[in-house]
């Protein structure tokens, strides 16, 4: 099963939140399952057109997800999996 791991930075949005383990081929299987277990959430990551948030960053095995529009990022059954807050400020 993946592996999915939450920032401090989403749990001061969620609370909740905590390192789930769950089926899913791709990322956009993921975040289908992780809406499932915490309604709401996919809409603070994903747009309307189920992509991406430009403030959402996905690591998959420590590298950035290259698939931001349609997720089709590939999962293994050990894959980590980190979702994050994109971070900005000076």
């Amino acid at each position: 099963m993946v592996t999915v791991n939450f920032t401090q930075a989403l749990k001061r949005f969620y609370p909740q939140l905590q390192t789930l383990k769950i089926s899913a081929r791709n990322v956009s299987e993921l975040i289908v399952e992780v809406e499932k277990k915490y309604p709401g959430i996919g809409d603070y990551l994903v747009d309307d057109q189920k992509s991406l948030r430009k403030h959402v960053n996905i690591f998959v095995d420590g590298v950035l997800i290259k698939d931001r529009t349609q997720l089709t990022d590939t999962l293994t059954s050990d894959s980590e999996v980190y979702i994050m807050q994109a971070l900005s400020g000076g």
